[in-house]
């Protein structure tokens, strides 16, 4: 009965303590224009693509120019693997305070929805592809800001046979 009674007196004293001090604690939010600002330039760089979950992963080289204009940032490149297929594709994001939303075209075209946050220094993005990739039409891609200089674009998807995730293209760029 003691027990009781001291356990409402520990959560009605949380209670008024959380009524009291502020529901967040963190930082005011992070300057999102000064952040894509500092992706703004020439990229070069490569890494790897896989085209379908099951099959070999595909080297490729990549350059990129980036644009920011405030809270936007636009992104356009060119991907070339097996020394003559090459690919544009190119992303646009807006800021919207903390959260983002874009557009995504891969090398097959099509506009695939983004949207999503940022933290730290990767912009941590849900995927909705134009059309059914490996299963479905879900995936993760990550701007993720390494250094000064450095960028790396990832993207994850759900293995439709076993269930786990499974980096399906990591290209890790240089400011050129």
């Amino acid at each position: 009965m003691m027990r009781r009674k001291i356990s409402r007196f520990v959560l009605a004293g949380l209670v008024l303590v959380g009524g009291i001090l502020p529901l967040e604690t963190s930082a005011a939010p992070a300057d999102e224009a000064a952040f894509l600002n500092s992706l703004e330039g020439r990229w070069a760089g490569g890494g790897t693509v896989l085209l379908r979950i099951d099959r070999r992963p595909i080297n490729v080289s990549c350059n990129f120019s980036s644009d920011a204009t405030g809270t936007a940032l636009a992104m356009r490149g060119t991907c070339r693997g097996l020394l003559v297929v090459s690919r544009s594709i190119s992303a646009d994001l807006r800021s919207d305070g903390a959260r983002y939303t874009g557009i995504y075209v891969g090398p097959r075209g099509g506009r695939s929805a983004l949207s999503g946050s940022r933290r730290g220094n990767a912009i941590n993005l849900s995927v909705t592809w134009a059309r059914e990739v490996n299963g479905d039409r879900k995936a993760t891609l990550i701007v993720q800001k390494r250094g000064e200089n450095g960028m790396r674009l990832s993207t994850v998807d759900v293995d439709p046979a076993t269930g786990k995730r499974v980096v399906t293209s990591e290209l890790n760029l240089r400011r050129s």
